[in-house]
């Protein structure tokens, strides 16, 4: 179990997405934090990260990994669709 809240882990989040935003753009990629729920982290992947195949990877293997050693090892991160922003509890 996560020993934090969600609002506790909002700010840390956000600089680990900062952090790993600059690899991204090299790509000419980004990513946008939209929230967190339940230890699960919902970002948004963004210009040539839509559609890549390598998308996957780079959230387990980039972000979330950067996540677990940086926070916590239970988090998760959950890509959002562009248009579901608002609808992430059906995700």
């Amino acid at each position: 179990m996560i020993p934090f809240t969600d609002e506790e882990l909002m700010q840390p989040v956000s600089n680990v997405i900062d952090k790993v935003r600059p690899s991204l753009a090299l790509d000419g990629g980004d990513i946008a934090f939209i929230t967190v729920k339940g230890g699960n982290v919902y970002v948004q992947l963004k210009g040539a990260c839509v559609g890549c195949g390598s998308s996957g990877n780079t959230l387990k293997y980039g972000v979330e990994r950067q996540l677990r050693m940086d926070i916590h090892p239970e988090l998760c991160v959950v890509n959002v669709p562009i248009g579901m922003e608002n609808d992430i509890e059906k995700l």
